[in-house]
């Protein structure tokens, strides 16, 4: 039956279907756009009938398993994967990668990168100078942090797929691309570093150790800087072969690689297993190893043959070189070094063996300021502690001063190989299942290692021996050297081949590394590979003779006993500067990613691996920031400079990437959390900011018609507030959706281009009036709600097609009036200034009338911290009545401003009480009633509308014919003209109605003249007029014809009429209006308060010309009404 439904002529797809004949533009299945036939074609006998419709967006399940066993070609639909299996070119051309399992994929290599050639040459030294306690402290806080770090690591790579990148991979998607990239980089440094270090220890081991001979610079008869310089120089040369050589191999293949680090980790492991079996051999055959020590200070071999002042040869004494090295000649009765002279000659064993009971000199530090001589702990010494010390170069000499924190940075490195295996994620056969097994069993086994080196050294070797960094007491033999069995020879081979691995597993691990970070785009200049790879090989090299080029300057400054190139001088420069402090910052920030993601609790942290927590990984996270402070701080700072500098070039120049991080995670956590704070209470009035919904319109592309608005907003945001740009689209959600979202990514753009920090917010409705009414109800979420909109006064509002946005602005203001909420209205805003423009000089006046809670006073000083109103000043007037006292007003304001730490100019402006109302004002109101009856009953019947019009016409005709007969002609309007006519002539009654109402009336209308003499007036009517100055109202031509005057006379009774509330409140808007254009013409913008909407919805029209009174002849206002709360206060 299934199959029948997949039938094309019978199916719910076919093209004689009934089930479905609807368009394709009406059709219900979303992304619809393939016909029917093509579909059912397309999925014939899939039986996925009921589902054809939606499979571009949602793919068979087939289909996404197929495609999620190739995780790098993961798909977006059906089609497209269908299309990559058609693809047999594509496939052809396809190379697999090797797939590695836990044992050389990830066990091997780290442990090739762990065991590295610190073991081989500073582990005794370290246990020398720190004793066997304070070494084994060290290794077990090292090993602990990267265990910690391992546990958190597999946490991570266990939730989910892990593809190339490894560690990156791992911090970018828990941590975002900016901590990612940043880390990746400061990681792929560490490992560039550390590859070049590595090759300098392997040429290091080669040219002394090895084959001395094979030098090209020869070092034999050079001592000091001369034999440092030749040395150098060898390793230039020769470091650049190893290099071409190990990026040959690279190049070659991962292949090749593992094969070249099989030999090489074997190598090491025969190492360590002969120092295993020369221990035990020390317990019953311990190895002839002589230290010669004159008291209790060690002599350095370079200088004589014999351990002894004298020899007996027949009868005869002899003097040896010591002797002679000691004394001014030969001759037993010769001058001789007091302290030489005081003490004797013995001779100790440098490796008395692990029964002799070394341990427990061994087991305390022993820290040593530079240039100080080696000392044999229990064997007296005879010495003037005033006299000079002379011939010091004779004994062995500290290099450095050392102390805990330097062997902390000495030894740490040795154990940065954790990552070697989790970069090869890629190569990876399973890394879920190879990168916790792998790695954990890695750190296990090397960390046995140490700390079992730890205890055998301090057992088996004195301590002179163990604190001798360069063997001058022993002619510069290895220690570990002559303790291993059967050969130190097996010693010296297994240092070279593991410096060797270590710098072919750098060499492998960083180009793949940076090649993750580039494949992801989030650095602009990283693109090609070809690149990537000649970039790290490059500045591999770079570095790599920085360092010598460093080392050279550094040791030219430096006489090293015995003519050898000090070690620890490249670590100090390569590792303990920079590098390690980078796996450093990389093992934080895996820990740290961990502990977040536990934390949050997030749906998606479902890791495999179970043997984790949040606070072993934060106790790793402090663990790896004590490290990188307790080594250096100052390094540790400058690396986190680094890393921060990164940090931003991805911010701001990188691209934009979602990957459901945790930072995110955190961002949602904190919102919820200040959020669930906000709704315990209002804020105090201190904390008060305008939290703006700013109601913007659309045009029918969807694109914004008033920009300007924004441009204010941004101007006003220096209260850093909320700011949510809201905008209506009439019609419904299903059918309106994408109109939605282009006026969303209209706002989006017009926010970012007036750098608007906020959200955007469309909704639907079936009409704008209600679509409003929602933003302003349902903006914001819980205490984070806005408490101010800013909306623009409606231009055109007097045209009858314009009379919806008039009732809907009229809305909005009893609506933010009834939630309590501020409200500001911007007219003329297409005059307000850009944010590019600049004001250098100008006014911003405040019209402060009624208390609105201080938002008259706030707004002003917010502007001003903008730059575009910065060089403006503000002036405050305030409105005094007859019974205020203006002068005492003044001061009050001024002591008010100062409290409120306001810099402004104030002005008191006495309104004179006068109940005299102008004949303009009368003429005005009478104008505005009559509007305002006419678009009352455009809403009424055609009958009902011809009736009123009539009666209209009717009381307009009875105010004409009480004028002077002589004077009708000029005023003669249409109405009079169609005396007697029928339906026609009521049509063009209402035309003339329409007319006036969208005429502006200030032309037309009667103005009051300047002083009118006695002769053109009544007494009575002298009383109820009030003249006002003719400059006032130039605009008015019935100010030059008396006739004009006489009919003002003659139309009183129709004043008399007139709804008495709107004459005194157009008188009033009059009045304010000439005081502030008298004042502030000249402002740059005018800000004054708002007032109320009408209580009922009769006065409407009559509101929005009270408006247009108060605002006319101003160039930018804004009307303020408060939100009924104190925004401002004098206290601290």
């Amino acid at each position: 039956m299934l199959n029948n439904l997949n039938e094309c002529e019978d199916g719910d797809g076919g093209p004689n279907s009934q089930g479905d004949a609807t368009s394709k533009e009406s059709s219900p299945f979303i992304n619809s756009s393939t016909s029917d036939v093509e579909k059912c074609q397309q999925y014939d006998g899939k039986n996925m009938a009921l589902f054809e419709e939606e499979m571009d967006t949602s793919p068979m399940v087939s289909s996404l398993l197929s495609s999620l066993a190739n995780y790098s070609n993961l798909t977006q639909g059906s089609k497209e994967h269908e299309e990559a299996e058609n693809n047999e070119e594509a496939r052809k051309k396809t190379v697999q990668a090797p797939r590695m399992g836990t044992i050389m994929g990830v066990y091997l290599p780290c442990m090739q990168n762990i065991l590295g050639v610190i073991l081989f040459l500073r582990m005794t030294w370290l246990v020398g100078i720190g004793g066997v306690l304070g070494t084994f402290t060290i290794v077990f806080m090292c090993c602990s942090t990267t265990m910690l770090t391992a546990i958190s690591m597999s946490a991570i790579a266990t939730n989910g797929v892990v593809p190339a990148g490894g560690s990156y991979y791992m911090i970018s998607r828990s941590l975002g691309p900016e901590f990612g990239g940043a880390v990746g980089i400061c990681f792929y440094l560490g490992t560039t570093f550390a590859g070049a270090m590595y090759i300098l220890g392997c040429i290091e081991i080669l040219l002394i150790y090895i084959v001395p001979a094979a030098a090209i610079f020869k070092m034999e008869g050079l001592e000091g800087a001369e034999a440092e310089a030749a040395l150098l120089n060898n390793m230039r040369v020769y470091g650049t072969i190893v290099l071409s050589f190990m990026a040959l191999v690279v190049f070659v293949g991962v292949k090749y690689v593992n094969k070249l680090a099989l030999v090489f980790l074997a190598c090491v492991i025969l190492s360590i297993l002969a120092v295993y079996a020369g221990v035990i051999k020390t317990s019953f055959d311990p190895p002839d190893f002589p230290v010669c020590v004159l008291g209790n200070r060690t002599l350095a071999s370079k200088g004589f043959d014999i351990c002894a002042k004298t020899i007996e040869r027949g009868n005869a004494t002899l003097t040896t070189k010591l002797w002679r090295a000691f004394c001014d000649s030969e001759f037993l009765n010769a001058t001789c070094d007091e302290y030489f002279t005081s003490n004797n000659v013995s001779q100790i064993q440098g490796i008395p063996g692990i029964t002799s009971g070394i341990l427990a000199e061994n087991l305390f530090s022993t820290f040593m300021e530079k240039n100080s001589i080696l000392e044999k702990r229990g064997i007296p010494a005879v010495l003037d502690p005033e006299a000079p010390e002379t011939n010091t170069n004779r004994y062995v000499l500290t290099d450095i001063t050392s102390f805990f924190t330097l062997l902390v940075g000495i030894y740490f490195p040795s154990v940065t190989g954790i990552m070697a295996g989790s970069n090869r994620s890629g190569d990876l056969q399973d890394a879920q299942k190879s990168i916790p097994i792998g790695t954990i069993l890695a750190i296990t086994t090397t960390s046995i290692i140490y700390m079992s080196s730890v205890i055998l050294f301090g057992a088996c070797v004195d301590g002179v021996v163990l604190r001798d960094k360069f063997g001058e007491g022993v002619d510069g033999n290895l220690v570990i050297g002559t303790l291993a069995w059967p050969s130190p020879w097996v010693i010296v081979f297994g240092s070279f081949f593991s410096t060797c691995g270590a710098g072919l597993q750098s060499l492998t691990g960083a180009p793949r590394l940076l090649q993750a970070i580039a494949r992801d785009g989030i650095i602009p200049f990283l693109r090609v590979d070809l690149y990537i790879c000649s970039l790290t090989i490059s500045l591999l090299m770079l570095r790599y003779l920085i360092i010598l080029m460093v080392h050279d300057c550094k040791t030219k400054h430096e006489n090293f006993p015995g003519g050898r190139i000090s070690l620890y001088y490249i670590y100090r420069l390569v590792f303990i500067c920079f590098p390690h402090r980078f796996f450093l910052m990389c093992y934080m920030f895996v820990n740290l990613a961990c502990a977040l993601q536990t934390l949050l609790r997030t749906p998606n942290w479902r890791p495999r691996f179970k043997f984790y927590h949040w606070a072993l990984s934060l106790l790793g996270m402090s663990l790896c920031l004590t490290l990188m402070f307790l080594c250096s701080w100052y390094y540790a700072i400058v690396a986190m400079v680094i890393a921060s500098c990164i940090y931003k070039y991805i911010e701001f120049c990188g691209a934009e990437k979602e990957w459901g991080d945790g930072i995110r995670g955190i961002s949602l956590s904190a919102a919820r959390y200040a959020l669930m704070r906000l709704e315990e209470g209002p804020p105090h009035t201190k904390n008060w900011r305008p939290q703006i919904l700013v109601l913007m319109s659309l045009d029918a592309e969807q694109n914004v018609e008033q920009p300007r608005l924004l441009s204010l907003t941004s101007q006003l945001k220096a209260g850093k507030g909320l700011t949510i740009v809201g905008a209506c689209v009439e019609g419904t959600y299903l059918n309106n959706q994408p109109q939605a979202q282009e006026g969303d990514q209209s706002l989006r753009k017009l926010m970012e281009v007036e750098k608007v920090k906020g959200f955007s917010q469309v909704v639907i409705s079936s009409n704008l009036r209600d679509a409003t009414s929602h933003l302003i109800q349902a903006g914001g979420l819980g205490g984070l709600r806005h408490n101010t909109v800013l909306v623009s006064y409606p231009k055109n509002w007097k045209q009858a097609e314009e009379h919806h946005r008039c009732r809907n602005f009229i809305e909005v203001v009893r609506e933010t009036t009834a939630a309590r909420l501020a409200l500001l209205v911007t007219k003329n805003i297409s005059a307000y200034p850009s944010n590019g423009e600049r004001f250098t000089e100008g006014h911003i006046d405040v019209w402060w009338i009624v208390h609105d809670g201080g938002m008259l006073m706030l707004l002003p000083f917010l502007l001003r911290q903008h730059k575009v109103w910065r060089k403006c000043k503000i002036r405050i007037f305030t409105v005094a009545q007859m019974d205020d006292n203006s002068i005492q007003m003044k001061k009050d304001l001024m002591t008010f401003l100062y409290h409120l730490r306001f810099d402004a100019e104030v002005e008191v402006v006495e309104m004179v009480r006068n109940h005299d109302i102008s004949a303009y004002t009368y003429e005005k109101t009478l104008m505005m009633e009559q509007r305002s009856q006419i678009l009352k009953e455009m809403h009424l019947t055609k009958n009902e509308r011809e009736r009123e019009i009539q009666s209209i016409t009717d009381v307009s005709r009875g105010s004409i014919r009480r004028k002077n007969p002589s004077n009708l002609h000029p005023q003669r309007s249409i109405a009079e003209e169609s005396v007697g006519g029928g339906g026609e002539e009521k049509s063009e009654e209402e035309v003339q109605l329409i007319q006036g109402k969208n005429a502006t009336p200030t032309p037309t209308s009667p103005t009051s003249p300047t002083s009118p003499t006695p002769a053109a007036m009544s007494p009575g009517e002298e009383v109820q007029m009030t003249w006002t100055d003719d400059t006032e109202k130039p605009n008015n031509p019935a100010v030059a014809n008396p006739e004009n005057i006489k009919d003002m006379f003659n139309m009183k009774p129709e004043w008399e009429n007139l709804n008495q509330s709107n004459v005194r409140r157009m008188h009033h808007a009059q009045k304010l209006n000439e005081v502030i254009v008298k004042k502030s013409q000249e402002a740059k913008l005018v800000l004054l308060n708002m007032p109320g909407p009408p209580k009922n919805r009769t006065g409407e029209e009559n509101y929005m010309e009270f408006l247009e009174v108060l605002t006319e002849g101003l160039n930018r206002v804004l009307l303020v009404r408060g939100g009924g709360r104190e925004v401002i206060t004098i206290y601290s």
